[in-house]
């Protein structure tokens, strides 16, 4: 048994909770437990805020809450699938969810209230995050493959170098906040510090606009970007491919990509998270009398043994030939539906067979029919 509480007693919500829902409780309980609003006991609101971080992680996103639901916290132990977020410290939380408070990643409210999170709202504002699809194949995901993109993003302007100013002039100091950035007022105990409206941050103002990118110090182009896709992805895992998102404002960071993964169809397999699965047709006579068969895998063609009297419907297992679980711990296997096909078309000759081989069997079987005594049972 786990000793860790339970995600949904941590946020205070049901099991059947929505996505808003959750969302709010964890709003609620972030702002709560915010290290900066519980100085007298730092150290335990740090753990309530990280474990609250955690739980939102697993249940906001709906592969690992389904698991969660099936498994428990098993689910995320060791060998029990993808692993849920074990946040170190204040920073990664704001990197994973900023954008829950408005801040795009970069800290968002928690910025405006505390001037806490990895990216500060005073100053040049980081560049905004990207997501795009990305369609692969069964074949590129069990080998992993580099992709190259073409995306549509902001890049720094050529003309100003960034900062929004006419060759020749320079941004000046923004008279409103002092050039800090940050305007600050008193509110209760708390002195609320928030971005200034007049410059949104930067602390500088553009008297002489780049008449390029008008004063934004950004323009818009089209972008090569380089994707590392590992083996065993699944469909809806998202790729972060840091610094390829929007460029930021002069002197801040770009933003990041998130690749979102899409399978294709494919024509032969269908996929069970690691395990491959398809369907064979056999004849009548190979599953009766047994035979060896060569039957494809996602990396070629392998020979199978089918054993005398085999039924159809059989599932046979080939161990290790299905796609690599994600991170190289292990590989998954194919499984294998034989089934009767049935010839649409006899020669004279097979029906002759046929009918002696019914014949044979009706013997063996006694007087009446197989269908008849299904008659007699349900009578």
């Amino acid at each position: 048994m786990s000793d860790k509480r339970d995600y949904y007693e941590i946020l205070g919500v049901d099991k059947t909770a929505s996505d808003d829902e959750i969302k709010r409780a964890y709003r609620k309980l972030a702002m709560k437990y915010h290290p900066d609003r519980n100085a007298d006991d730092k150290e335990a609101a740090e753990e309530k805020f990280k474990e609250a971080a955690e739980a939102y992680d697993v249940l906001s996103d709906s592969d690992k809450r389904a698991r969660y639901d099936r498994f428990g916290h098993a689910a995320f132990s060791q060998g029990g699938g993808p692993q849920g977020a074990r946040f170190t410290n204040i920073e990664d939380i704001f990197e994973a969810f900023g954008d829950v408070f408005g801040g795009g990643g970069g800290g968002g409210i928690f910025g405006d209230l505390f001037g806490g999170g990895r990216r500060q709202r005073s100053g040049p504002r980081p560049g905004r995050d990207l997501k795009i699809v990305l369609d692969l194949t069964l074949e590129e995901i069990d080998k992993g493959v580099d992709k190259v993109v073409s995306i549509k993003r902001q890049d720094l302007c050529g003309t100003c170098g960034g900062n929004g100013a006419k060759p020749g002039t320079s941004p000046v100091a923004c008279s409103s906040c002092g050039g800090r950035g940050q305007v600050h007022r008193s509110q209760g105990f708390f002195t609320m510090a928030t971005t200034c409206p007049h410059c949104r941050g930067t602390g500088k103002r553009i008297e002489s606009p780049c008449e390029d990118c008008r004063g934004a110090g950004r323009t818009s182009s089209k972008s090569d970007v380089s994707i590392q896709v590992p083996a065993g992805v699944e469909e809806g895992m998202r790729i972060r491919v840091p610094s390829a998102g929007d460029a930021g404002e002069a002197g801040a960071p770009r933003g990041d990509l998130y690749v979102i993964v899409r399978e294709k169809e494919h024509k032969v397999f269908q996929r069970s998270g690691p395990d491959l699965m398809t369907e064979i047709p056999c004849s009548f006579p190979q599953l009766a009398l047994g035979d060896r068969v060569e039957v494809p895998t996602i990396r070629g063609r392998v020979e199978m043994s089918i054993p005398a009297g085999t039924q159809s419907g059989k599932v046979f297992r080939l161990r290790g030939q299905g796609l690599p679980v994600l991170e190289g711990r292990g590989q998954g296997d194919l499984l294998l539906r034989v089934f009767v096909e049935t010839p649409r078309k006899l020669t004279d000759r097979q029906k002759e067979i046929l009918t002696e081989f019914g014949e044979i069997e009706e013997e063996k079987s006694g007087s009446r029919s197989f269908f008849e005594k299904i008659v007699d049972y349900f009578s």
